[in-house]
């Protein structure tokens, strides 16, 4: 395919997702009764972010011409994509990269999230018999030419060690921290309550640590949270939340609540679902100085980073761990620098 039909073919499932017609309402009621996590709060929330941010005709011309890809692929690889599954189509831009770019892909979808691509593919298979060839689902991935593959810590040694001697992109878990200064408005906050709480604080991109100056007055914080306060009637969350108030009980630490979520006095940046820890600072250099340093973090939200409420929004050029996945597959088997892991 050229660039201009992969590009109308994408803009073209953009408009399906946002007619949301029979077939895609169905799709997403299967996802939800195959993973209690994928409300259609959220289902939906994801797909209009893709729909929008990611399927229209003119970003997605000056995201290629940006990077000067292209009509025609005239020596296309197979990559090998293994996506995660912790929020709805987390691993949609892996496929949109892939595809965008000219490349063959085949696909180990993740257990939790094995409808939505799925059915999305599916349609594109329906529209264009080449897609059959480009878009490859299978449990099996070996024997491709690159591997693209996001999990978990431990399961990124996995990925080393049998994708470790092809070119290579492997993600491990990551999160993202915010800087409040005391100065936020209502709206702002409001905005933070999103950028916790969407996905049940699943994503990388959700909020997980809050850094915070002395004598912090929580009142407006914790009041912005009752937004997501409805998340009691989602008995997965609330078992997480009944589970972590009652460590915190046992331990005798200091807790703070809205009846949602938990907000504790901790140092670790990663958080069980229902709970956010804070951290005093006295100099926010140094915290930023700390969170740019770490590997760990995906996105510094507040007036230091992403404004608030936008983690959850990401463009086509904010690629997962800062790894521009194009420059990646542009250059496959051109540069002898790639023939290890990025």
């Amino acid at each position: 395919m050229t660039l201009q039909q992969r590009t109308e073919l994408l803009t073209r499932l953009g408009a399906y997702m946002q007619n949301n017609g029979h077939d895609w309402q169905e799709a997403k009621e299967m996802a939800k009764r195959a993973n209690q996590w994928f409300v259609p709060e959220f289902t939906d929330l994801a797909a209009k972010n893709i729909a929008e941010a990611f399927l229209q005709k003119e970003k997605l011309e000056q995201w290629a011409k940006h990077y000067n890809i292209p009509d025609e692929n005239n020596a296309p690889k197979t990559v090998g994509l293994v996506m995660a599954g912790n929020i709805p189509m987390v691993g949609f831009h892996d496929l949109l990269c892939i595809f965008i770019t000219g490349h063959k892909q085949v696909i180990k979808l993740s257990s939790k999230d094995d409808v939505l691509i799925k059915h999305l593919a599916g349609k594109m298979k329906e529209w264009s018999d080449e897609i059959d060839e480009l878009i490859v689902l299978k449990d099996n991935i070996k024997g491709c030419d690159a591997y693209i593959a996001t999990g978990s810590n431990n399961t990124s040694r996995y990925f080393e060690y049998y994708f470790g001697k092809y070119p290579n992109v492997i993600r491990k878990n990551r999160t993202s921290v915010a800087i409040l200064d005391g100065t936020e408005t209502a709206e702002e906050l409001e905005g933070l309550a999103d950028d916790i709480n969407v996905y049940f604080g699943l994503g990388c991109r959700n909020v997980t640590k809050l850094y915070i100056p002395k004598e912090y007055n929580f009142e407006a914080l914790i009041g912005a949270l009752n937004k997501y306060i409805h998340f009691f009637d989602v008995s997965k969350y609330k078992n997480n939340y009944d589970y972590q108030l009652a460590v915190a009980l046992m331990s005798n630490k200091f807790y703070m609540t809205n009846g949602s979520v938990l907000l504790l006095e901790n140092a670790p940046l990663f958080t069980p679902v229902s709970q956010v820890n804070y951290q005093y600072y006295t100099k926010v250099e140094e915290v930023l100085k700390d969170v740019k340093a770490s590997e760990d973090v995906q996105a510094l939200v507040g007036h230091y980073g992403i404004p608030f409420g936008g983690a959850q929004q990401p463009a086509l050029v904010d690629y997962a761990d800062g790894v521009d996945t194009i420059h990646f597959l542009m250059y496959l088997g051109k540069e002898e620098k790639l023939a290890g892991s990025i």
